[in-house]
């Protein structure tokens, strides 16, 4: 098993640390939670042990699905083993229900049922405060070919059959999520993590909220919120 070795990153939740195997990283998920591009951090218990373990359960059923996640093995409470990938500043986004910075930039309804469901291209750069993007920048900018474009889409919107069926049968909607993807030996493969950090959760039945939005917007009972999402699917998280 590859060892932890150095620090090379530090980002907003998470830790990732170089190994022994130059082709496998360690990430370690923090108690940080921070909104608006950093701008408001907290730390809450039990929070980096509740998102790992959530990630790896989401992970392994998108792998049984036949799509390529970089995670090879949980670790321990706090930290997964995953392969190094050279990543792409893009982040795909598919929404099944307007929410967030769609429904402030549409001037729609929360909530509306979006068919089919949109999927959109945002920079991943805090500074620049995440902005919009399309295909053709994507290219242009040589932040990835077109042919690669045409996967990590395939693959996102893959991903939203297979979770949005599993989160069905837990009672929840899966309002909206946001990926990222890297190369690993030249293939498209999903990194970084799938949580309520990154995605919208509603109950079905009373459209509470089960995510991220619980500290965005001062709701409280986040980490609780993640616990009962977990409880709901399934997730080993004791």
């Amino acid at each position: 098993m590859a060892q932890k070795t150095t620090e090379l990153y530090r980002g907003k939740a998470k830790t990732v640390y170089h190994t022994t195997d130059a082709d496998k990283l360690i990430l370690h998920f923090r108690n940080d939670t921070s909104a608006f591009d950093g701008e408001r951090i907290e730390q809450l218990a039990r929070k980096g042990m509740v998102n790992n373990k959530f990630n790896f359960f989401i992970m392994q059923k998108l792998e049984q699905a036949g799509i390529p996640t970089q995670v090879e093995a949980l670790l321990s409470d706090d930290e997964v083993l995953v392969k190094k990938l050279d990543m792409i500043p893009v982040e795909c986004v598919v929404r099944n229900f307007a929410a967030g910075s769609l429904v402030k930039r549409l001037g729609v309804e929360e909530g509306l049922a979006l068919t089919p469901p949109t999927f959109e291209l945002f920079l991943k750069n805090d500074a620049l405060h995440d902005p919009m993007i399309n295909d053709s920048h994507v290219v242009s900018f040589g932040w990835a070919t077109a042919e690669q474009l045409a996967e990590m889409k395939r693959l996102t919107l893959r991903v939203n059959d297979v979770l949005s069926k599993l989160f069905d049968q837990a009672g929840l909607m899966l309002v909206d999520f946001k990926l990222e993807f890297g190369l690993f030996h030249g293939q498209i493969v999903l990194g970084d993590e799938f949580s309520p950090d990154g995605c919208r959760l509603w109950d079905k039945a009373t459209r509470k909220k089960l995510d991220k939005d619980r500290f965005r917007q001062g709701l409280g009972g986040v980490v609780e919120a993640y616990e009962e999402v977990a409880q709901r699917l399934g997730v080993p998280i004791d």
